[in-house]
This record gives C-alpha cells, sequence and structure tokens, in this order.
C-alpha cells in the first residue's frame, strides 16, 4: 500500500506517490494555474520521463480527477487502482489555535479547517476543496491533515502575544503563528538524527531560506519561537515579502501615494523584499549576478537579507541561552554557499568557524562547519512531503 501527499496551495495541487516502507517517491507531480487559463500538469513516475500536458482545471477537484488518472492510467500509471492507495497526507496551511498536531480527517476536522479559513483564506479553502475531491474519489482511505502552523504551537505566550489589546487576542485570535512548521520539524530532527545527539536536549536555529524565508528557534524538541508571525509577511525580507515593517510607515505611505489597505499589502507581499530593494528580481541567483557587476541597490538587497537572518539567529541564541547547532535548508540556503558563508562569518563571535570545503558543496545533507566549531552548522535539504507521509502513517498506522 503507498501514501499518497497532496499539497494544494491557492493555484496549485502538488502530489507525490511514497513507498511507505522504502520512502521511495514512486511519482510526483504539479497541476499549475489551477482556475486560470493554460493550466497544466507537469508528472513524472519513478523511472519515467517527465511529461507536461495541457488540461483546463477550473477547480482543485478537476485537478485532483486528474491525478488519478495520472497514477492509474497506462503508460503512466504506478498503481492499477486507488484502492492501493493506504493513506493519504493532506497539508493544510492554518490549523490556528485548535490544532497543536496532525489530524485524522473527519467532518468535525473539515469544520475546524473551516473556521482557521480566515485566517489563510487562499489556502485553507483550496486545502478544503482538495480533501473532499480526494474523499468522493477514496472514500473508504483514511486520510490525514498535516497543518504548518503546528509545530509552532508549542510557543510560550511571551513568543506569540502582541503588544496589542488583550481583547484582540480573545475575540480574533491575532497572535504569532509561524508557519513552514513541516520543513522546520523534519529538518531539526534530522539535525540531530545527523549529529547522533539527543533531539530533546538540543538547541537548534533552523533557517528556511527560499523566497519564502523564515527561521525558528527550536528547544529541547519543541518550537520556541519563529520568525513569521499572524502571517508569513512578518519576520525576514524574502524574495517579494517586506518582512518587519513599522506598521506607521505604511500608513504614511497609504497617505502619501493614496493607497488603500489591500494594495498597501499587494506592495508589501508581491513588490517588496530584495526584490523592492534591488530593483532586479525576486530570485537571489539575479541579484547575486547584478551584485557582481557592480549594481548597489543588488548588493544593498543580499546586504540587508543577511543582517536580518544574523539578527534573527543572534536573537534566538538570547532566547535558547545558547546554540548547538544551526541548519541552513530551502532553496538558498541548501544551495547558496557564499550566502551560508557570510551568514556565519557574522556569527564568529558564537564560536562558529566554516570549512569552506565543505560548504562548497550544494544541495546535499552535509556538515560545513569544521570539528573546532563550538556550534554545529549543517545543511539538511528540507522534505517537506516526506514529514508529511510519516505524519500520515503513524496517525493510521
Amino acid at each position: 500500500m503507498y501514501t499518497l501527499v497532496i499539497n494544494c496551495g491557492s493555484s496549485s495541487l502538488k502530489f507525490q506517490l511514497i513507498n511507505p516502507e522504502s520512502e521511495e517517491v514512486m511519482a510526483i507531480g504539479l497541476c499549475e494555474r489551477i482556475g486560470i487559463e493554460e493550466s497544466k500538469v507537469t508528472y513524472q513516475k519513478k523511472g519515467g520521463e517527465k511529461s507536461v500536458l495541457l488540461a483546463p482545471m477550473p477547480t482543485h477537484k478537476e485537478a485532483v480527477i486528474i491525478m488519478q488518472k495520472l497514477l492509474t492510467d497506462e503508460p503512466s500509471g504506478i498503481i492499477k487502482s486507488l484502492k492501493e492507495v493506504g493513506a493519504v497526507g493532506h497539508r493544510v496551511a492554518h490549523g490556528g489555535e485548535i490544532f497543536t498536531s496532525s489530524a485524522l480527517i473527519t467532518e468535525e476536522t473539515l469544520k475546524a479547517i473551516e473556521e482557521c479559513c480566515a485566517l489563510a483564506p487562499l489556502h485553507n479553502p483550496a486545502s478544503l476543496t482538495g480533501i473532499r475531491a480526494c474523499m468522493e474519489l477514496m472514500p473508504e482511505t483514511p486520510m490525514v491533515a498535516v497543518f504548518d502552523t503546528a509545530f509552532h504551537q508549542t510557543m510560550p505566550e511571551s513568543s506569540y502575544l502582541y503588544g496589542l489589546p488583550y481583547e484582540y487576542y480573545e475575540k480574533y485570535k491575532v497572535r504569532k503563528y509561524g508557519f513552514h512548521g513541516t520543513s522546520h520539524s523534519y529538518v531539526s530532527k534530522r539535525a540531530a538524527e545527523y549529529l547522533n545527539r539527543d533531539y530533546e536536549a538540543m538547541k537548534i536555529v533552523v533557517c528556511h531560506l527560499g523566497n519564502g524565508s523564515s527561521i525558528s528557534a527550536v528547544k529541547n524538541g519543541a518550537s520556541v519561537d519563529t520568525s513569521m508571525g499572524f502571517t508569513p509577511l512578518e519576520g525576514l525580507l524574502m524574495g517579494t515579502r517586506s518582512g518587519d515593517v513599522d506598521p506607521g510607515a505604511m500608513q504614511f505611505l497609504m497617505n502619501k501615494e493614496n493607497l488603500t489597505i489591500d494594495e498597501m499589502l499587494d506592495v508589501l507581499n508581491r513588490k517588496s523584499g530584495v526584490l523592492g530593494i534591488s530593483g532586479v528580481s525576486s530570485d537571489f541567483r539575479d541579484i547575486m549576478k547584478a551584485a557582481a557587476e557592480g549594481n548597489h541597490r543588488a548588493q544593498a538587497a543580499l546586504d540587508t537579507f543577511t543582517y536580518r537572518v544574523v539578527k534573527y539567529i543572534g536573537a534566538y541564541a538570547a532566547a535558547m541561552g545558547g546554540i548547538d547547532a544551526i541548519v541552513f535548508t530551502a532553496g538558498v540556503g541548501e544551495n547558496d554557499g557564499e550566502m551560508r558563508k557570510k551568514i556565519c562569518h557574522q556569527l564568529a563571535f558564537l564560536g562558529i568557524d566554516v570549512n569552506d570545503e565543505a560548504n562548497a558543496k550544494r544541495g546535499s545533507e552535509q556538515l560545513i562547519s569544521t570539528a573546532d566549531s563550538k556550534v554545529a552548522v549543517l545543511v539538511i535539504p528540507t522534505n517537506e512531503e516526506l514529514a508529511i507521509a510519516r505524519e500520515t502513517i503513524a496517525l493510521v498506522g
């Protein structure tokens, strides 16, 4: 029996079919531009060639039906029918305060996810559509919801409360939630395994650095703080997101530019970050190329990003009373050795020393600190789909 992992975005559906015994990926696919013209599917089964096909997908339900056909029909299929799927794990963006861990999907679970839609209006409704479509196709198959926010529900009040009137928390649950939780959980646990250390006796900082970036402080096996907040907009400078900004600056700009709150949020989410500072791109590779050619704004974007990462790591060192390990993951964290080196160089006061030869490698699991380094520094490629599969198997047995 196989485990199917599904991740529904606002206009996309990613899926992987995983063998739970070997943890091999048997098939992988991505449905893009759902609800938009020229929607397409990219698909590849184990040992096969990658294929791309155009297919109309007005909603996520059509995407699920296409996924079923790709997995079961010849010649693309891996299984003869969906009865060979023993369980389905669904990534859900927001579980609010309701879900502190993954949950078996029941009608009560679905109602609770619906209650969190106001907190993630683009993602939770899409997840619900995908879940219900799968339940219709596989009514006897157990399904699990794995929440992006659940890992961070161990944060203490001192970490998650905002300096707002407490009644807003009581009435509307306005607080820090944090995201990328599945990645932070997987990577921090894998780092402890790699170092052969007791996970529940370590102080780990996980740097999930990519187009969307977040940093978490994991102490004794639990998240005690993270950079993203009520939404994924808070925290680090990112590809197109601003990260931390004084709210007063937003009011000032809205008055000067005659912007509505929705227009201002669009600027903060889609036109800011390293794109906004550099004026070049949201892709760090493009920005690095421009900086190497002497573009001042591109260099300023890189320097600002690096500074923010260093500042959060330093803050979390103080919050946890020290650091045993720093772990880099996601697109930039896994592949950009120069960025890692700059960050670690600015943290040399913690006794960090990087092995340049190990750090020069890209995208592979490795220790990049020297034997003399007081803090272990690792690169651990994230694998959220595998983490979701493991969570699903643990719940359904």
